[in-house]
């Protein structure tokens, strides 16, 4: 029988994790409609799904996805972004950067294959590293509005050996894909309205 002041701490925990949580999906704006952003547990490794209408053009959204150099400007949390090789559709790309929650940082040092089928999806896969698993797909897809007006679709599988429990790996996976969607969106929008002003 566990004792209640043990049970405290996790209780405490929990409510941090959850109050971060709706922080944070509540605080950013965007003006991509029909934001989405889940994550469920698959097995050790935390599976995303998100999806946004954007108004861009398709090129931009594409160059957007695929600036593997300047990813860190856009996306917290990734310190570096450096392309090692390019070989056909596919190219090799180092990444360093660090996830933070509560009282500790986990950094992430991965090598990973970006395969291009232009314009339409983007395929990235690990090559090497300290996480167990990553793959992760975006798809540009056509909705009727016309060539101004994209559904983006994010899906992911990622797995990392955190020593915090299973429930709160998920959490932490739902923020930093919330922060990740939310940079690409604003960059895509802050591209878009340059093209625009160009003419």
């Amino acid at each position: 029988m566990s004792h209640p002041a043990a049970a405290r701490p996790l209780r405490a925990l929990r409510l941090l994790v959850l109050t971060a949580a709706v922080i944070l999906c509540t605080g950013v704006a965007w003006s991509a409609e029909q934001v989405s952003v889940t994550t469920a547990r698959e097995g050790r490794a935390v599976r995303v799904h998100a999806h946004a209408i954007v108004h861009a053009s398709r090129e931009v959204i594409w160059q957007t996805l695929t600036d593997y150099e300047n990813l860190p400007r856009f996306i917290l949390g990734m310190d570096r972004s450096h392309v090692l090789r390019r070989d056909g559709n596919g190219t090799l790309v180092e990444q360093v950067g660090r996830t933070s929650f509560l009282f500790f940082t986990y950094p992430i040092h991965v090598v990973v294959r970006a395969e291009e089928d232009h314009p339409r999806m983007l395929r990235i896969r690990l090559v090497s590293g300290n996480l167990k698993q990553l793959e992760s797909v975006y798809r540009i897809e056509t909705v009727d509005a016309g060539d101004q007006q994209f559904l983006l679709r994010w899906t992911a599988v990622m797995e990392a050996d955190l020593p915090v429990p299973l429930f709160v790996i998920v959490r932490l996976a739902r923020m930093d894909a919330q922060e990740q969607f939310s940079g690409i969106l604003g960059e895509i929008e802050r591209r878009e309205q340059a093209r625009a002003r160009r003419g």
